[in-house]
């Protein structure tokens, strides 16, 4: 497995060129678990079903047959209103600045920091979240035991280990740093773009993606279920 680029965090894109997609509902099967973490760690806004733009759903289900048998994805989170962006902002903020001892900066480093971590809820649907344009995904994988791979970090924990290369400067555990590759590997063949910052964050299609892939964007923000119809 190649190791893991260390590559920068995603500047403001405004490149796009949007396209008709609808977004489609991801269900548990032999390729892929749901099981949705927003609803688990009891957020007022918390998505219980998992929606994806449907090229996503396809490229998926690609990366899926490239898993060895028995191995499958485990989906933890993937389209989300605004409304919870906007609650996880509220709500990360305070443990991020107290995590990285930020309370000195100047406001535009916190929120420089801040952003590594949780988008900042931007209602402009040309420039938006990306996890709210359906385009984004959280995602793991679990052993054939049914077993999470060990990652090194909780998802959504604050620190420098949830950076993604985090491991390829560290010999502390080489099992830790195969199991990213083996993550990395799978997603970005498929044509993944990953989040430097998250090892479980991977794009297609949004801004993210757009930045790295030196393409327009392709999907906007889709901000309540209300907004699907319209797609």
């Amino acid at each position: 497995m190649r190791p893991i680029p260390d590559v920068r965090e995603p500047e403001v894109y405004r490149d796009h060129d949007f396209t008709g997609s609808e977004l489609v509902k991801l269900e548990s099967d032999d390729l892929i678990d749901v099981c949705m973490q927003y609803p688990i760690l009891g957020m007022d806004n918390a998505e219980n079903e998992c929606f994806v733009r449907k090229e996503v759903k396809k490229l998926l289900i690609k990366a899926a047959h490239n898993l060895p048998k028995g191995y499958r994805f485990r989906m933890l989170d993937a389209w989300r209103p605004f409304a919870l962006q906007q609650e996880l902002y509220e709500d990360y903020s305070t443990d991020i600045i107290r995590q990285f001892s930020l309370e000195d900066k100047s406001e535009e480093e916190r929120n420089a920091i801040i952003r590594n971590f949780v988008s900042e809820p931007v209602f402009d649907r040309d420039l938006p979240p990306v996890h709210t344009t359906g385009g984004a995904v959280d995602i793991t994988i679990l052993d054939p035991d049914g077993r999470e791979l060990e990652m090194g970090s909780g998802f959504d924990e604050f620190s420098h280990r949830t950076y993604t290369s985090f491991y390829e400067q560290s010999s502390d555990d080489e099992k830790i740093r195969d199991n990213r590759r083996f993550l990395y590997s799978i997603m970005t063949d498929a044509g993944f773009t990953n989040l430097p910052s998250e090892w479980w964050h991977y794009d297609y299609g949004d801004r993210f993606w757009a930045y790295y892939m030196k393409k327009p964007a392709i999907y906007k923000g889709v901000f309540t279920r209300d907004d699907f119809s319209s797609l």
